[in-house]
């Protein structure tokens, strides 16, 4: 028979949230490696907040959902809210229960200079780290080094001639300017948004600083390719389950990619006391090949050898056939790559300043190391 429709919902509701939750949800394994690395977080919590006042948000609570932003691709901090409100699932991984009030939007707003202060980004994607290497799942001899750009939240317009470091040009003088040159007279509309053509037009990061970001640098990653206001990220990876190791954010200068690599492997977590570094055709240049030996590091760099610029990379390492494994394997970290911009958010920044998008690479590359883990302990776990 024909079911009715009830025309009244249920008030009370006798199924825990827990038990809403699917025992086979990704979630629920990702669930203790979170709380564990979060548990070795709670001094570093406990000297960032104050001993009196008011009890605020448990901290906890704040990178659960900014770790959830990051693995369900949310846009906004409003959006999570929203989600946080009608979202079980969310509800549960975070640990707030059915009734419990939502917070404002504006809490990620206040909270995220002293989660910036504590390097908390810095100390859950160690703690991760901790987790994997305690699993056995951290190589200590090979690893892999790469970078790529993440687009700064600026546009073309606001990269505009510094004009702390022009001189002072008479008045008949300025309408001979370029457009976007703060020392012309304002368009003769009144509009606070101006067509500009920068057809032709010499634009370079000594001469031009962004309004909107000014620690955003106009970069391209390769010939033929279009050039935009960007940060240079810097991933260290350990070749022998694609986990990464290391991180690092900076301006996007021509050398930025091959100084944080020496950093990186200098600096590398659980690293042996000589170990390899695969790169790519980027990396080989005798400078860096000297600098990377000089930290008791093997350069597996791919050759670039052409007429006008030998290669750094002689037979000494390439006869190896370890050399010929680090070439295949140094391709694994494009994966962490395509993650970290399309599901991670970091295509385009949502902050603006180095440490705020230094803080986001590193902790969306935490997580991608926990969704690592979870499939690679999941035989384990099973």
């Amino acid at each position: 028979m024909r079911g009715s429709e009830p025309q009244q919902m249920a008030l009370f509701s006798v199924v825990s949230l827990e038990a809403r939750i699917p025992l086979d949800h990704p979630l629920r394994a990702m669930r203790p490696l979170v709380d564990r690395a979060l548990a070795t977080l709670s001094p570093t919590f406990d000297q960032i907040y104050a001993d009196g006042g008011r009890p605020s948000i448990p901290p906890e609570h704040l990178l659960r959902a900014l770790l959830l932003q990051v693995l369900y691709t949310v846009r906004s901090e409003r959006q999570l809210m929203e989600q946080l409100e009608y979202n079980l699932l969310f509800r549960w991984f975070v640990g707030l229960g059915i009734d419990d009030a939502i917070w404002d939007v504006t809490v990620f707003t206040k909270n995220r200079e002293r989660l910036l202060i504590g390097d908390v980004a810095d100390g859950f994607f160690a703690a991760v780290l901790a987790e994997a290497k305690a699993a056995g799942l951290l190589s200590a001899e090979h690893f892999t080094v790469d970078g790529t750009l993440i687009q700064a939240w600026a546009g073309q317009k606001s990269f505009r001639r510094d004009s702390t470091k022009m001189p002072a040009v008479p008045k008949h003088r300025r309408k001979l300017l370029p457009p976007d040159d703060p020392r012309r007279d304002p368009p003769a509309d009144g509009t606070r948004n101006p067509t500009v053509n920068f057809h032709g037009e010499r634009r370079s990061n000594t001469t031009h600083t962004s309004t909107t970001d000014s620690d955003a640098q106009l970069a391209r990653k390769g010939d033929g390719r279009e050039a935009q206001l960007a940060y240079q990220a810097t991933v260290f990876m350990e070749n022998r389950h694609g986990l990464a190791v290391g991180t690092c954010t900076s301006p996007a200068t021509g050398t930025a990619e091959r100084d944080n690599a020496i950093l990186l492997a200098a600096g590398a977590p659980y690293r042996a006391q000589h170990i390899t570094v695969g790169a790519d055709k980027g990396f080989d240049t005798r400078a860096c090949v000297d600098e990377l030996r000089a930290v008791e590091s093997t350069p597996h760099v791919a050759r670039n050898d052409t007429v006008r610029h030998p290669s750094a990379i002689d037979g000494r390492t390439t006869r190896h056939a370890g050399y010929g494994v680090s070439q295949r394997k140094r391709k694994r970290i494009e994966e962490i790559f395509g993650w970290l911009k399309t599901v991670g958010g970091c295509r385009q920044t949502r902050l603006r300043g180095l440490d705020r998008v230094g803080w986001q690479v590193t902790f969306a590359t935490a997580v991608y190391n926990l969704v690592r883990m979870r499939r690679l302990l999941a035989p384990a776990q099973a």
